[in-house]
């Protein structure tokens, strides 16, 4: 403490010689205040205020901070490092002094370090190793408005933290947020916390709109506008681009067609500190520079000498895919906000201008600011570490966004499946393992069972170039081989691509370099069995282990094609040295369903796989509807999830599982589609029929059949085991089965199956249309029928298609009466001529009826 109070009058020096352009210490003052007053509060800065590199230092002289340390987190490890950096030159010190970082694969603090930047996990395995956080006095979260998941869990856990030290300060920092809201959030018994607002400072910036042509990629038109921006105006350039394959095409299209004083570089945050520090920097006298950069360099980095800004309007966002069980990055539009900010960077040191790759009127569709990471991203590290920390509930924590029901029990889900959560839902010894190496859970178990099978070197490799986009490149338009032991071996020869070229491949060097140094800190950070190393495991049991959920199996007479485990479905390009593999373990997917293309995997065998899931495989009699014989399947399968890895014929099936076979089917194929006989279709009509006018009677409608099914058919389906057989059970009687006894005989009454007409004709009633039955009968055959016949006891008159010799209906009518009074007359003179041979009397009523023509010459 002594030595850092020595060096105050240096950080007070420091601080006033940079006053001119920082405008947040102008805001210092009413911050101080409102931290000695409450525990909490909000910082809401513009970008450029200064509030990453000057905050930190202002609170280090308050007195609730004596012997106290402050940590900041900072979204990106690019950031950190570089606000730990510059905060350091303040203070006229090396990184490791007064200021000092964790990031993952780095730390740069020692005995003497008050302030530490860290980032992504660092914040939660500090808690998970100190629940009270002790020894800090405050915790700061800066840009906090690009709401990273980690961001979001930090907080959630200080606040927790919060309750058993009441002492901690906890300082929520943004660029563009809302601030009432996370002022809410930080309430304590006072009210909301306090918000802090400084104005900021920016030069006028002039905005042009110019989106690419239709004729033209984004790559090439960002490249044109680079040229143009750079003839056009003085300063430096920051380009603005989704990720690093746009930056490395456009970096390519600028050397050698800008002028040679213009160096190139890109940023992003997997870079050698050495380049982000030569991107970062002043140009050289006399040079001018363009930097490439990802969405890193919106906020917190400042990038020295730059006014002129080019925004693509792109981002790439991870987004959780729950169907196939894995995080990938979308290409998205930014956001209105995100776009402020980028236009922003121009305006930090002159004067300066925007160029935006887009139509002024598309900005009306941006998203007003960035979606929270916790709503689309994989939960399973947030569960991980809300289990480290003994919370099974996050309804326990107070956050800004809650994480989603549904994406938390999947991600509980695939813990347990990991190993990493016992039963009772409590973190297992395996699962604090995990969540102390900055991995992701399933790259975490992936590495730790490959230390407990003596192979840590050959698990951290692979768990290094899984979390690298990809060491391979496709030439032209092939896609690289999904194989990963390829790329282990191009780990072993120090990049040399040479095995991957006849796939049309060629080895990223530079990421090679990063696989290899991150695989040396991963296996660096794990705990090593007493098991000697063995040399290499197999890759693809590594990868099943890791992923367990993507085994795969190609599907039975295809090529190339693949169901995972999980139920979704893949595909391998045809050339692609994994193409005829029966089993395999994915590990990266890439498209959309229904079929997904498998991007990185490796083989896998039968033996594999019962060796290292066999307590999970399940062996069930299935019994079920084979549409290929038409008939029912009976079998016994060994299943791993939606794969079945061996089936045999089951002789004596289940008689209940086969009746739910067939009745399964049955419903599937519709009521429409039963193998129904002239007599049970009948007998269906006239019960709709009495139905329909006492609803006493059961209902045959097509949901009644199929809900009752079980009740009326399944008696009648023993022995049945093919659509054949269905079609030769007795459905009329299974029909009338489904009629109580006593309206079976009341039934002949009220729906005759015929009707008895005076020529003496038995003829059949048509009740297909259960409001109107029909009676279809030769006008002759009628003669003295004075009034219309009735069913139902008389409560339902019968529709009378009164029909020509020929059978071709000249009348219908529902009051025959009225017909023998007026149109029958009619009819009787347009058809007499015709069928001379059939009577047409004077007076019908008194006619005899008759179903006979007069013989020939009468």
């Amino acid at each position: 403490m002594a030595r850092a109070a020595a060096r105050r009058p240096l950080v007070a020096s420091a601080v006033s010689d940079q006053q001119v352009n920082v405008p947040i210490l102008e805001a210092l003052p009413a911050l101080r205040d409102a931290l000695r007053a409450r525990r909490v509060a909000v910082l809401e800065a513009p970008p450029g205020a200064g509030k990453t590199t000057r905050v930190p230092i202002a609170l280090l002289d308050e007195p609730w901070m004596t012997g106290q340390r402050v940590v900041m987190l900072e979204p990106r490890r690019l950031a950190a490092r570089a606000a730990a950096h510059y905060m350091a030159q303040l203070l006229g010190e090396q990184v490791g002094g007064t200021v000092g970082y964790r990031v993952r694969g780095e730390t740069r603090i020692t005995s003497r370090t008050r302030i530490e930047v860290v980032t992504e996990g660092v914040l939660a395995r500090l808690l998970s190793a100190d629940p009270t956080l002790d020894g800090y006095g405050a915790v700061l979260f800066d840009e906090y408005h690009e709401r990273s998941l980690h961001a979001d869990l930090g907080l959630a856990l200080v606040l927790e933290t919060q309750q058993v030290r009441e002492e901690l300060r906890v300082l929520v920092m943004s660029a563009t947020l809302d601030g009432d809201a996370v002022a809410e959030l930080l309430r304590d018994g006072i009210g909301p916390a306090p918000i802090v607002r400084s104005s900021g400072r920016m030069f006028p910036i002039v905005t042009h709109h110019t989106p690419q042509r239709s004729d033209e990629k984004l790559e090439a038109a960002t490249s044109r506008i680079v040229r143009d921006a750079l003839r056009a105006n003085d300063g430096d350039v920051l380009v603005f681009l989704p990720g690093m394959g746009e930056q490395r095409r456009v970096e390519e299209r600028l050397l050698g067609a800008v002028d040679a004083n213009v160096r190139v570089h890109v940023l992003h945050g997997s870079m050698p500190l050495a380049d982000q520090d030569a991107a970062l920097a002043p140009a050289p006298a006399g040079l001018r520079k363009v930097v490439l950069s990802t969405s890193v360099a919106e906020t917190s980095l400042t990038v020295e000498g730059v006014r002129i800004v080019v925004d693509a309007g792109y981002s790439r966002v991870p987004r959780y895919d729950a169907t196939a069980g894995l995080t990938r990055l979308h290409t998205v539009r930014v956001s209105k906000a995100s776009a402020d900010q980028r236009r922003g960077r121009a305006g930090r040191v002159a004067p300066g201008v925007c160029y935006r790759l887009w139509d002024v009127h598309e900005e009306h569709g941006f998203l007003a600011s960035s979606r929270p990471e916790i709503i689309d991203a994989d939960l399973s590290s947030l569960a991980l570490e809300l289990a480290d920390a003994g919370i099974a509930d996050p309804a326990q924590l107070r956050w800004l966004d809650a994480p989603r029901a549904g994406p938390f029990a999947q991600a509980r889900a695939l813990l347990q499946q990991l190993g990493a959560l016992e039963v009772s839902g409590r973190v297992a010894p395996h699962g604090r393992r995990m969540a102390a190496l900055p991995l992701s859970p399933r790259l975490a178990h992936l590495v730790l069972v490959a230390d407990a099978r003596g192979v840590l070197t050959h698990g951290a490799a692979i768990a290094a170039l899984l979390e690298e986009r990809d060491v391979l490149r496709a030439e032209g338009f092939a896609k690289a081989p999904a194989d990963v032991r390829l790329r282990t071996e191009l780990l072993e020869r120090g990049g040399d691509g040479g095995a991957v070229a006849m796939y049309g491949a060629r080895a990223d060097r530079d990421a090679v370099r990063r696989v290899k140094q991150n695989a040396l800190e991963i296996a660096r950070r794990v705990t090593t069995s007493t098991r000697p190393s063995e040399g290499e495991s197999d890759v693809g049991v590594l990868l099943a282990l890791a992923f367990p959920d993507r085994v795969a199996q190609r599907r039975p007479g295809s090529e190339g094609r693949y169901l995972l485990r999980n139920g979704s479905g893949a595909s391998l390009p045809k050339g692609d040295s994994l193409y005829d593999a029966p089993y395999l373990a994915v590990a990266d997917l890439e498209g959309q369903p229904p079929e997904y293309r498998i991007a990185r995997a490796a083989p896998l065998s039968l033996d594999d796989i019962h060796e290292d899931f066999g307590e999970q495989l399940v062996r069930a009699s299935v019994v079920e509807w084979d549409e290929r014989t038409r008939g029912v399947k009976a079998v016994q399968r060994t299943m791993l999830g939606a794969i079945t890895l061996e089936e045999k014929p089951q002789r004596d099936p289940d008689v209940e599982q086969v009746r739910a076979a067939l009745l399964s089917q049955l419903v599937r194929v519709g009521v429409g589609a039963w193998p129904w006989r002239d007599g049970a279709q009948r007998l269906r009509e006239r019960l709709a029929f009495v139905h329909a006018h006492d609803a006493s009677w059961p209902d045959v409608s097509d949901d009644a059949l199929v809900a009752a099914a079980p009740e009326w058919l399944a008696p009648f389906l023993d022995n049945v085991r093919s659509w054949a057989q269905l079609e030769q059970i007795d459905w009329h009687e299974a029909l009338c089965s489904a009629v109580p006894w006593n309206q079976r005989a009341l039934l002949d009454r009220l729906a005759p199956t015929h009707i008895e007409v005076p020529s003496g004709s038995r003829i059949t009633l048509d009740y297909s249309e259960p409001t109107a039955p029909v009676l279809a009968v030769k006008l002759q055959e009628v003669f003295g029928w004075t009034t219309t016949p009735t069913v139902m006891d008389g409560r339902v008159a019968l529709t009378l298609h009164l029909l020509s010799p020929a059978q071709r209906p000249v009348q219908v009518t529902r009051d025959l009466a009225g017909f023998w009074k007026s149109s029958y007359f009619e009819v009787r003179k347009e058809l007499r001529g015709r069928y001379p041979r059939h009577p047409w009397p004077d007076d019908p009523l008194a006619a005899t009826a008759t179903r006979r023509a007069k013989p020939r010459g009468t």
